[in-house]
Order: C-alpha cells, then sequence, then structure tokens
C-alpha cells in the first residue's frame, strides 16, 4: 500500500495539530507568526488527507504592475552605481537566487546571509531569513537602500527614474498617483507574487497523476512524513509559514564562529527565545537554490537533508533515507513563471 493513499481520521490530525501548539508554547522554541499562514496547512483530496497542496497562482494581479515590476526588478538605475539589479541576487534562471554563499553588492561588498530565493515568496509569512519584513513591499525596499547591497537612496533612484518619460507614462496608466516610489516598490513586489512555481511533478501526483514519481520519489515523500520534516515544511509553499530554532535537537552552533545573522529573530524581537530562529524556508524549488541555509553552510541537497535530520529532528539518516528525501524534493520544482520570462 502506497503511503500518500493511508487513510488518516480527520480527529487525529487535529488532536495532532492542537498537540504541536502545545509543545511550542510550553517548550519556547518558535516565535508564533505576527500573521495567519498565508495557505492552510492541510487539506482533503477526496478522503485523504495531504499535508502538502499543489501551488496555485496569485490572482488579482494587475499586469501593468507586474510589466512595471519586472523591468524594474531588472533595472541597474535602483543601484548606486549602476552595477546591480534585483536580478543579480535573485536570478530567475537559477531558482530565484545567484548561487552564492553570500551574495556580493555594490563595490564588491559581501554579505553575511544567504540570499533566498525569490520564487514563490508571495507564500510566506513575512520576508527576509529573520521576518523583518511584513511585506513583498518592505522587503524590497531594503536591498535598494542597503550601503553593502545596492547602495542607493530614493531621491537618487527617483531622479533617474523620473527621467524616463516611457516609465512614467506606465506608471501613469497603472497607478492613479503615478510614480511614486510607494508605487516603485508595490510594482517590484507585485511583480514578485507573480513568480510561482507552477505544476511541478509532486503538484501532478497530488492532483491524481499517480505515476508520475518514481517508487524512489514516492518513498522519499513517505519518510519526509514519517520522520518528522513535515512539521515544519507543509501547505502549498512546504515551509514559510512559521518560524522555527536551527537546532531544536542539537546546537548547530556549537564550537564554530557566528555573527550577528545566526541569531535570526533574535534581532528583531529582542527576546532571547527568539536567539537562533529562522522563518522555516520554503522547500518549493529547493534543489536549484544550493547553498543552503542562512549561512550557506551545505552546497548540496544532501548535506542540508543530513544537517536537518541532526539538529532539527535528532537522527542520523542511512544513506537510503537520504537519498529518497533527496529525489523527493527534486519533485517539488515546478514550471518557470510566465512573467520571469524575458
Amino acid at each position: 500500500m502506497k503511503f500518500a493513499d493511508i487513510r488518516l481520521p480527520v480527529v487525529f490530525v487535529v488532536l495532532l495539530v492542537l498537540a504541536g501548539i502545545g509543545w511550542l508554547l510550553w517548550s519556547g522554541r518558535t516565535t508564533p507568526p505576527a500573521e495567519p499562514p498565508a495557505l492552510p496547512v492541510f487539506s482533503m483530496q477526496g478522503d485523504v488527507l495531504q499535508p502538502i497542496l499543489p501551488l496555485a497562482a496569485v490572482g488579482d494581479l494587475d499586469p501593468l504592475r507586474v510589466e512595471l515590476g519586472k523591468r524594474l526588478f531588472h533595472d541597474a538605475r535602483l543601484s548606486a552605481d549602476f552595477s546591480l539589479t534585483c536580478a543579480s541576487c535573485h536570478d530567475l534562471a537559477k531558482g530565484g537566487v545567484d548561487g552564492r554563499q553570500f551574495s556580493v553588492g555594490i563595490g564588491g561588498a559581501v554579505g553575511g546571509i544567504n540570499a533566498p530565493s525569490v520564487l514563490n515568496s508571495a507564500f510566506s509569512l513575512a520576508q527576509f531569513w529573520d521576518g523583518r519584513a511584513a511585506t513583498l513591499e518592505e522587503q524590497a525596499a531594503g536591498p535598494i537602500q542597503n550601503p553593502i547591497e545596492m547602495g542607493a537612496t530614493w531621491p537618487q533612484v527617483m531622479s533617474r527614474l523620473e527621467q524616463d518619460k516611457a516609465l512614467k507614462q506606465g506608471f501613469k496608466q497603472a497607478y492613479p498617483e503615478g510614480l511614486t516610489i510607494g508605487n516603485v516598490l508595490n510594482a517590484i513586489a507585485t511583480f514578485e507574487r507573480s513568480l510561482v512555481t507552477l505544476n511541478s511533478r509532486f503538484d501532478r501526483y497530488l492532483r491524481g497523476e499517480k505515476q508520475i514519481l518514481t517508487p524512489l520519489e514516492i518513498e522519499g515523500y513517505q519518510r519526509f512524513r514519517e520522520l518528522g520534516c513535515i512539521s515544519c515544511h507543509q501547505g502549498a509553499a512546504v515551509g514559510g509559514n512559521m518560524y522555527q530554532k536551527f537546532g531544536v535537537l542539537g546546537d548547530y552552533f556549537a564550537g564554530r564562529p557566528t555573527t550577528q545573522n545566526d541569531l535570526g529573530r533574535f534581532n528583531v524581537t529582542q527576546r532571547e527565545e527568539d536567539r537562533h530562529v529562522f522563518k522555516v524556508p520554503s522547500l518549493r524549488s529547493v534543489a536549484l537554490t544550493a547553498p543552503y541555509f542562512h549561512d550557506g553552510s551545505a552546497d548540496s541537497l544532501d548535506k542540508a537533508v543530513v544537517v536537518m535530520a541532526r539538529y532539527q529532528l535528532g537522527r542520523e539518516l542511512a544513506p537510503r533515507d537520504v537519498e529518497a528525501i533527496v529525489a523527493f524534493l527534486n519533485t517539488l520544482s515546478g514550471e518557470s513563471p510566465a512573467a520571469a520570462v524575458q
């Protein structure tokens, strides 16, 4: 019998969720999200309970604003020295990342935290590893003004954009207020909301194409659930809807130099229980986004799975389990969003 076909009583799931909430409140190991998750965690498909949902496109996106955001996402005028764009660190042809441990900003400045993928970012409860930006608009403003990223100022950026008659006309058509800082950020964020990787092989499996996955990939999904990975990586984004301590069942940071970026959510809340707590990343397109973790320390998906099992689950996985889980994770890569095509 295939694991995905096992029927679980709804009552059992409710009890499981309540138990999980109780554990979080008791342990203080995670910070409840400031807002409800963007998408539900569980759904019934027929009479089968699935903890992962197929992705669906974000609706009601103004195509004019999406197109403006796309232009700005690839516009070097947003950086102080015209050397960088948003796409420099979030290459849409490479899974929405740059493939570096730490991104390189203006003047060759190197950051201190791994750039997360911009793909499917609309489904996260907040943005950045520490969740300091509540919206994609807030997130978009950060790198533009960061002195070691794009290093620009808003007067500088807006002066450049104001000289572009075609761009100004586009904003006049898309926004009643025309070209403003707020509308620039909204356009970029609207474009980013369109970057949904639909129709992965796993989504097709969930929709009933049972032969689309190999036996090894199905085994990986089974182990992913049985081992407990699913407790943090579920919903349509397979993550992104909660915060969790990095090192629940082991001290990930012991015996290694640490930086301010390793403090995670603590930098935002200044609460001791948020030390080393991070937003759980989405696993959508994860096979494309190495290196992994906030510190970019795992250069392969195999290594990332081993580390997660060790420090989050207190388990040393057998090679077969690693192979199967990695095979399953590879099925989460969907189609390149239409809006991403230049």
